[in-house]
Formats: C-alpha cells, structure tokens, sequence
C-alpha cells in the first residue's frame, strides 16, 4: 500500500489505514519517504519525515525518524526503491498481530512541510 500527498502540520499530516487478514504476526516494512522522492523529479519535498504507527487503541507500537541502510537489502527484497545512504527519509520493520486494523502517521520530524508518500509491504 502507499499514497503521496502533501504533508502538513497538526492535524494536516499523512495519515494511512490498513487492517491485517489472518493470524498470528505479520512483518511489514513501513517507510516514510520525502528527500528519496527527488530521485523521481519531485519538488518540495518533506525534508525530514517522522513514520509513527498505531494501533487500534491509539497505542504507538513503532516509531522512526531517520532511515537505517540495514533496511536496504529487505526494501529491495520487496520491490521498494532505494533510498540512499544517510537518507533523512524514515523506515521500519515492525511484527503487528494479524486480524487488526493500524495506522501510520507521517509527519515533519522538525515541524517542517512537504510531499511524502507513505507506504507499507508485507516482508516474506
């Protein structure tokens, strides 16, 4: 799943919903991404993305700031775009519980705007 839109402050930021089918644990790939949009011609983009996912309690079961290039070779293993290096764009492996539904937030890690996508991948 992924969506891109502009990224505001407060109640204005990217907010994404899914439920997850089935039982047991699902690893997912959640990824936040502004300045790894350039590589794509896409100005104004959120220069420091923040990805927060709840649960459906409201309860924060993961968070992320700043991309890890340990992430590289199981973004790719998922059909995700690269991200460079020392990215300021935001990403995490998470193990949610099947048959409930979350959300992911993505907002500016310093209160600042722009265009972001969100997206989320099952990691087989």
């Amino acid at each position: 799943m992924s969506a891109r839109n502009q990224v505001g402050i407060g109640s204005n930021i990217l907010i994404a919903g899914f439920y997850i089918a089935g039982t047991g644990t699902k690893q997912l790939l959640i990824r936040g991404v502004g300045p790894g949009l350039t590589q794509f011609g896409v100005s104004g983009v959120l220069p420091d993305p923040k990805v927060e996912v709840f649960d459906s309690n409201g309860l924060l079961v993961g968070t992320n700031d700043n991309w890890d290039s340990g992430l590289a070779s199981i973004s790719k293993s998922v059909g995700a775009f690269d991200l460079s290096l020392g990215s300021k764009d935001a990403g995490l492996i998470i193990n949610l519980k099947a048959g409930a539904t979350y959300t992911v937030w993505v907002s500016g890690a310093d209160g600042r705007t722009g265009d972001a996508i969100v997206e989320v991948y099952e990691v087989y």
